[in-house]
């Protein structure tokens, strides 16, 4: 009976060992397929975190390939319009010489047309405290005619005098052309032909301020031609006419040496 109790108990206990091994077994399975399923959880989450960096870095990529291809496009944008500045450059700087071409012409012509008018318009002169109206041509023959008296041109001048006087009968310039017209004529030894001249200023313009010496100069024409009683008429008519003027006082020297 105890051998049979006893046999019983260490069945018993086996069985319960066992019973033991089974569930420690069955605990281990449990914990590994635990694990498993953890590692499979966390190979997923890697994968996926792989696929979102790899689906990233692909954007990134693109982002930066249109980036690039944008820094391209600009880059040559800007190269075409460095081209079109310096096309532009040079269209303003031939604009800029055309500009200054065209001044200058404009201003050429200004002034050749200003030189016309000033050829064509007349000017105020004074002449022997007279003021009047001359044409530039007219001037410019009388100042002409004057140079020549002043070198002492006599001939010259005298010409010079009597084609002005032939084509400029109404002139301002008149009486005082006719003054040195007899002066020259008086240089060239014409002494008739100066007696005239100065005879014909003092008829005509007897107030003109060079009537006293016109007739002061008669009365040297007469001297040299000899003529001293005709040079002391005329001066006697100087000093009636003329009393106070510098030619009557020259006169009166003269008559001294007339005889």
């Amino acid at each position: 009976m105890r051998l049979i109790q006893r046999s019983t108990g260490v069945r018993a206990a086996r069985w319960l060992s066992a019973l033991l091994f089974v569930a420690s077994a069955h605990a281990g399975i449990l914990e590994d397929d635990e694990a498993r399923r953890a590692i499979l959880d966390l190979r997923q989450k890697v994968d996926q975190n792989t696929e979102q960096q790899l689906k990233r870095t692909g954007e990134l990529n693109e982002q930066l390939s249109q980036l690039k291809r944008s820094l391209l496009d600009l880059n040559n944008q800007l190269e075409e319009l460095r081209a079109d500045n310096a096309k532009l450059r040079g269209q303003n700087e031939q604009l800029a010489r055309d500009l200054s071409d065209v001044q200058r012409k404009q201003k050429d012509i200004q002034s050749g047309v200003e030189d016309r008018i000033r050829r064509i318009e007349p000017q105020k002169v004074t002449v022997d405290g007279k003021e009047f109206s001359a044409d530039p041509e007219e001037k410019r023959q009388y100042d002409e005619a004057m140079e020549l008296l002043r070198k002492s041109d006599f001939a010259g001048s005298s010409a010079a005098l009597t084609a002005f006087r032939r084509r400029y009968p109404a002139s301002g310039y008149g009486d005082s052309s006719l003054f040195w017209l007899a002066n020259a004529q008086y240089g060239n030894r014409q002494y008739k032909e100066a007696i005239a001249s100065f005879r014909s200023l003092v008829t005509t313009s007897p107030d003109h301020p060079k009537a006293p010496e016109a007739l002061l100069a008669i009365a040297n024409c007469q001297a040299e031609l000899k003529d001293a009683k005709a040079a002391r008429r005329t001066i006697d008519d100087l000093i009636k006419q003329y009393p106070k003027s510098e030619a009557a006082q020259a006169g009166r020297e003269r008559l001294a040496s007339l005889k």
